[in-house]
Order: C-alpha cells, then structure tokens, then sequence
C-alpha cells in the first residue's frame, strides 16, 4: 500500500499505524495508511485490546465532537475490559494518541495520554509547522496537557509518553504540577514523579505565584465593539480562561473549520518563558486532536487586551500564513 503523508489526509479519513505496542512509540515513526477503516485502524494501532474495547473507542473517535478526551467512565470501562490498572491502561493507548502525531520536519512521531484529577484521559501528539521555526512546534506533553487545561481540569494527576520527556517539557509541566507530584509514566519503567527528573525546579514561585496553571481560572474580560459572532464569542472564552500572570496579556484563539466546527486556545504562559503556548499553539493542538487537520481551517480570530505587555498577533500572523493560505485572520480587543 502506498504511504500518505500527514499532510494529504484527514485524521477522519485515516487512523492506522505500524508498530504493535507502546514499547518505542517515542522513538519510530508510525506511517498513516489510506483506505483504512476506524476499526481496522484501532485493530493495527491496539492490537493487543478486545473487539469490545476497540468498539468502544471507535464509537468515540467517531463522535463529531470529539476532543482527544476519554470519559473517566469509558476509561473505566477499557481498564476493565483489559484488565489493566489505570496507569497501565494510559500507556498502551500511546499508539493512538502518537497516530495524530505531524512531524514534517523531524519525522519523529510522539504521543502522550494525560490523566486529569476527574479520571477523564486525554491525548496530544507532537505538532510541526512546516518551513517554519522550530519554536513554533508544540510537543506532545504540551499538546495532551493543554487539552486537558481546556476541558478545565482540577489537576494532572498522571501523564504517559514513549520515553522520558526532554527538558522543555519538564518545565511545562513544572506550571502544570509546581508540587512535583504528576506522575510520569513510560512503558516498561517504574512511574516516576515530575520531581525526581527535575531536581531543583524553577518553579511558579521563583517569581512570586502561589500557583501553577491548575486550576483553570476565569476573568471577566469583555470586547471593545459589539462583534457577537460565534468565532469572537469563543476567541473570548479562551481568552478569559488564558493563564497569563507574568506578562498579564491574555489572549484566546478560536479555529473554525469548513465543517462549522471550532476549535478554542488560550495562552498559557510558563514561568521559565520559552515553553509558554501560545493561543494558536494551542488551539491548533485542539484541532489536530479532535481529529481536523490544517487544510480545514477557514477562518480564525484572536483577542488580546488593549495594550498588551506582548502581542501575539505577529506570531499567529507568521504561523497562520504557513498553514493555512486562505484563512482570514480577524483580531479584536478586550477589556479587562
């Protein structure tokens, strides 16, 4: 069968991959193959799961809404199913999250699970933008625990990924766990905490937060004119639920696709600065793990307040025009 690249299907179109388990997911490409159905797919990406199991998933992935998230009760239900324990259970579904992976550049294929204080799993794969600069990537540990931060978790309790997560990633999620205690799982290798590989963080703290990123916190921001359109509404949802504190520019993105369907991202920034995301980052992320793709953006719009201390518009600008040609940008202003 001929090879496809990421770029020429749709996720929807295709979910297949070579490799049989979790073991080396960070370290081998996974090709996409065209013509495969859901659950042919799923049989080739978990082969080692029950017909139930994968019956079960692809159900999910075929829900028009779906987000990269896994319900705390399905989650139950695969684990059983399985029989395996909760941590377990995260790990061998890194084929999966790893199978929405776009790497253009390194061709170097990561996915990660993500489990939120509500049992609920969610997945993020790496992300590369094409031409561009490779600060514009986003990671996966990055993708799966912004995706958790906008289904509004409490906290991260567990995150799982193919091998051990490279420093910038660490000090992502120092913001997401600034106590140390989110534990990281990679196959055939004790669960370790966030804390015993990163030895004497540079933590939230350091610059006067009491907090990290969780939990998710919202503030009253309001948009100068009187645009009321579903793609500001949503830019502004994200924007208010941006977790800015040291810059204190929130900003939110917002996706629409040819389908209808949007996609939100806030800003969330970090303490060390460089792994901040940013709201196209992560909207983006949201986009690639509900199962869309780049050819399918058709407009987006981003919110900053009035007179940020930085601007996200260039960047957005900049990424935008590499991913998508067609796409209209609209920005507006807020207010806190």
């Amino acid at each position: 069968m001929e090879e496809i690249t990421g770029a020429q299907i749709t996720r929807r179109a295709a979910i297949a991959a070579l490799g049989t388990s979790a073991l080396g997911v960070a370290l081998s490409g996974i090709p996409l193959l065209a013509g495969e159905s859901r659950s042919q797919g799923l049989s080739k990406l978990l082969p080692k799961f029950t017909e139930r199991s994968r019956s079960a998933l692809a159900d999910l992935l075929n829900d028009p809404s779906y987000s990269g998230r896994i319900p705390a009760g399905l989650a139950a239900e695969l684990a059983k199913n399985e029989n395996l324990t909760a941590d377990a259970l995260m790990s061998e579904l890194l084929p999966l999250a790893q199978s929405y992976s776009f790497a253009p550049i390194s061709n170097f294929y990561v996915g990660a699970i993500v489990r939120g204080a509500s049992g609920d799993l969610y997945s993020g794969a790496n992300i590369e933008i094409p031409g561009q600069c490779l600060g514009f990537a986003v990671h996966a540990e990055q993708s799966a625990c912004s995706n958790a931060y906008m289904h509004e978790e409490k906290s991260i309790a567990a995150l799982a990924v193919g091998g051990a997560p490279c420093g910038h990633c660490r000090q992502f999620m120092e913001e997401m766990s600034p106590d140390g205690e989110i534990l990281i799982l990679t196959p055939n290798q004790p669960p370790m905490k966030l804390s015993s590989i990163l030895p004497s963080a540079f933590s939230p703290s350091a610059l006067g937060m009491k907090h990290g990123a969780f939990p998710v916190e919202e503030r009253n921001q309001k948009l100068t004119g009187n645009t009321a359109d579903p793609l500001s509404v949503a830019a502004l949802d994200a924007a208010r639920k941006s977790y800015a504190p040291y810059s204190k520019s929130p900003a939110g993105v917002a996706i629409r696709t040819a389908s209808r369907r949007i996609y939100r991202g806030s800003y969330i920034e970090n303490v060390a600065f460089n792994p901040s995301l940013s709201p196209l980052q992560t909207a983006l992320a949201a986009l690639i793990a509900g199962g869309g793709s780049f050819s399918e953006i058709s407009a987006v719009a981003l919110i900053e307040v009035e007179t940020p201390t930085i601007s996200q518009r260039a960047v957005t600008e900049t990424v935008l025009s590499a991913i998508s040609s067609q796409a209209k940008l609209q920005t507006f202003s807020a207010r806190i």
